[in-house]
């Protein structure tokens, strides 16, 4: 049985020779040329003369592209929005943010094009740009007309009647993906089309924007993904701008176009994770049951929409995080700022939602004096296992979708036993009662995340298998591999249908001319998807070699079994290859497509009602830190995690993802700070300015289990997404720093800690904590 086998990642031997070959690696057609965007140096306001005579006299330039040429060209300037039409190529009248594309520059070389980008002279017209949450508040700046606001029970009257009532401020920052490659293209032109070579989660979205550039059919452009070193949802949309830049400049000079971002222009050109304001008003009663909440979302989205939209409805999605609320409202406000546009980013929105929600629970058990980890016990769903078929009411989250699935009780108790979590909430108090200038702090958070597109068509996907005659099988499916080792688990689905091992399972590149109209590998979703896609194929396959084995000796199709490498039927065992041959003489087809599309899922965005996921993943992790209170540096000493895989497909991948997430989702909370300057200039476009976590900030003590228990509902395997859901788990380091600070303060003021909790911010809080002490 190759399903559920602690596989290593199928590439790893190739990443760690160096033989792994990425889009950068790909040896060029003869005559390639090599591109660069020419960037905007103000955030807002007109350009008034655009003088590219020193670009176009710059060694090794070839051509200079302009927005003028595309109109003349291909009458208009194509559009690289992945969802409304808003994010025009280039521009050569207005600029929305600093480092806006104006202009590419097609040479000879990689260097030779930055370089000459760099010689244009432009001369704007500089307006004031709107920069901030207040800024865009204030000019009314944003993509939909008012806020959106989702509602369930009467949160004001609950809030206005409990016994207690607090309300607070959180502030919470964006995240620069940092993937190790970085955004690439190449663009080769055909007699009938053109060949995209790209670092995308999404070729289909290539191929859709590419064909509309060059006012092709879908059908003659061809896209094609073997692997990215790293995607985190960056490489979602925003590959779209190299691809079609790389295209047009192809079609424009007949020759090999190529494309590649350096590491600073990567950063400055595209977009992060969403950063927000959260504000929030509560009413509780003495055992910090939530009665009424109010939650406001406040996000800054950029200067076009991208995926925003949908990004802000997730986080209002996962506002519950694992709690039942009765009475709620939350109010969203999209709003518009001459800033990188924002995009996805794993977790798509929910941890930002999430957050906020653990903020609340913290808050409410600091003014009661209670432990924190009470307060979210009595808040918590009920275990589906606690629930009697028929007896009291079914529980559903705001957005009445019934939790059928709930663990995080059970979850979160062994937890607390295996983490010591007890015992260690008193030894950290005891600790810092004898040490002056460290304090610890402790926390434990769950997470529960749901799992699907909230885009219903989405929720799709299609697999194309053969079985060659010498019993050898290749595979291609609409997923694309990013690091997160999607073709083993896929491989290892493969395999054991037919008996045989994942090495002996080929998976070919992504390729939009074999698998059409893919999704996005996205929302946690590669595995579910692109698993029961190619179950599918493979199962048709099998059941044709089936039957023919059947008729052959006489038996039903049931009594064939394929097992080690070898069909056994009637008490005879043939190798599977031999087995291929006989059924390829027989004229039997050896080649099936799969097709998968997600059950159960509807929604409605406008109303925020109905069943946006198929399931939820859990998750729970315990934190220790340690702080500095006289520089407000600080460290994770220590990490459990209890994770909620169902039956994993491949255990040892899981808690690759698991580590990674974590680590992940605790630098967008603690170190990785962007800022931009009053110009709208982003000053942290570099790893010398940007901190991301490093070997060295992993915890100490660093535990991870998986939750041995198959998904309730008919998932590949019952197994359950891991992509996305650990990040939030992060969460608990967070949560963990503002109870060091508490410490400090000796729990007389609320820290309101901001995120990132940089030292900076974590000693700006110690300074509150700490007046009058």
């Amino acid at each position: 049985m190759s399903r559920g086998q602690p596989l290593p990642h199928d590439s790893a031997p190739l990443h760690v020779t160096g033989a792994a070959r990425f889009a950068d690696d790909i040896p060029l057609p003869a005559g390639c040329l090599h591109l660069a965007f020419g960037l905007s140096e103000i955030a807002c306001g007109q350009i008034e003369e655009m003088d590219l005579s020193a670009v176009h006299a710059a060694p090794g330039v070839v051509r200079v592209i302009t927005a003028q040429d595309l109109r003349a060209r291909f009458g208009a300037i194509p559009d690289c929005a992945p969802a409304v039409p808003d994010e025009p190529l280039l521009s050569d009248t207005g600029v929305e943010y600093h480092g806006r594309p104006l202009f590419i520059v097609v040479a000879e070389s990689h260097l030779a094009a930055r370089k000459a980008a760099r010689r244009a002279k432009i001369r704007y017209r500089e307006t004031k740009p709107v920069l901030s949450i207040d800024e865009a508040l204030e000019a009314n700046s944003r993509f939909e007309q008012g806020p959106v606001i989702w509602a369930r029970g009467d949160a004001e009257g609950a809030i206005s009647q409990a016994p207690h009532q607090l309300e607070g401020r959180f502030e919470v920052g964006g995240q620069e993906h940092f993937y190790l490659e970085g955004q690439i293209a190449l663009a080769l032109p055909l007699e009938d089309g053109m060949h995209i070579t790209a670092s995308t989660q999404h070729p289909t979205e290539i191929q859709h924007k590419v064909a509309h550039a060059l006012h092709l059919p879908m059908s003659a452009v061809r896209v094609e993904t073997r692997r990215m070193g790293g995607g985190f949802g960056g490489k979602e949309s925003q590959g779209n701008w190299l691809a079609v830049a790389s295209a047009l400049a192809a079609q424009i000079t007949g020759r090999a176009c190529k494309m590649r971002y350096d590491r600073d222009d990567d950063m400055v050109i595209t977009g992060k994770r969403h950063d927000l304001r959260i504000l929030y008003r509560v009413g509780y009663d003495d055992q910090g049951r939530i009665l009424g909440l109010d939650f406001t979302h406040l996000m800054r989205c950029g200067w076009s929409q991208d995926l925003s939209l949908a990004v802000a409805d997730r986080a209002m999605l996962h506002a519950d995080n694992c709690y039942l609320l009765e009475n709620i409202r939350i109010e969203s406000h999209r709003l518009k700022t001459n800033t990188a546009s924002a995009t996805a980013f794993r977790g798509f929105g929910g941890p930002q939602g999430m957050i906020g929600i653990e903020q609340v629970m913290d808050h409410v058990a600091f003014a009661l004096g209670r432990e924190p980890l009470a307060v979210r016990r009595a808040n918590f769903y009920k275990d589906f296992t606690d629930i009697s078929p028929g007896a009291g009411r079914i529980q559903t989250t705001p957005y009445a979708m019934e939790v059928e699935d709930f663990i995080g009780n059970a979850l979160v108790a062994r937890l607390e036993a295996s983490s010591a979590y007890q015992a260690r909430r008193a030894a950290v108090r005891a600790w810092n009662a004898s040490s002056p200038f460290l304090k610890r702090g402790l926390a434990l958070t769950p997470v529960k995340f749901g799992i699907s597109f909230t885009l219903t068509w989405l929720n799709q996907a299609g697999a194309l298998l053969h079985l060659y005659q010498d019993g050898s099988l290749a595979l291609n499916h609409g997923g694309t591999e990013m690091g997160q080792g999607l073709n083993q688990k896929v491989a290892q689905v493969v395999a054991e249908i037919f008996g045989v091992q994942a090495g002996e399972v080929k998976i070919t590149a992504t390729d939009t001319a074999k698998v059409p109209n893919t999704s996005a590998t996205a929302a946690s979703s590669g595995s579910d998807l692109n698993g029961a896609a190619a179950r599918e194929a493979a199962l048709t396959i099998r059941q044709r070699l089936a039957g023919f084995m059947a008729d052959k000796h006489g038996v039903a199709p049931e009594a064939v079994r394929f097992e080690d490498g070898m069909v056994r039927v009637a008490g005879e065992s043939h190798p599977l290859s031999r087995v291929a041959t006989w059924a390829w003489q027989a004229r039997i087809s050896l080649s099936s497509t799969g097709y998968y599309a997600t059950p159960k899922i509807t929604w409605d965005r406008v109303q925020g009602q109905g069943r946006p996921f198929l399931y939820f993943a859990y998750g729970a992790a315990v934190t220790e830190v340690v702080i500095d209170t006289l520089t407000g540096e600080n460290r994770i000493l220590r990490a459990d995690i209890l994770h909620d895989t169902g039956s994993p497909l491949n255990p040892a991948l899981d808690i690759g993802q698991i580590e990674g997430g974590y680590v992940q989702g605790a630098g967008w909370l603690t170190s990785e700070e962007l800022v931009w300057d009053e110009k709208g200039r982003l000053r942290t476009h570099a790893p010398s300015t940007y901190k991301i976590p490093a070997c060295a900030d992993r915890p100490r003590v660093f535990n991870v289990a998986l939750w041995d228990a198959p998904a309730r509902e008919a998932t590949i395997g019952r197994s359950k997404a891991v992509g996305e859901p650990p990040l939030m788990l992060g969460i608990s380091a967070f949560a963990a720093l503002q109870d060091a600070v508490a410490e400090a303060g000796g729990r007389r003021i609320w820290p309101a800690l901001t995120a990132p909790a940089t030292p900076e911010a974590v000693l700006a809080a110690l300074t509150r904590v700490q007046r009058d002490v």
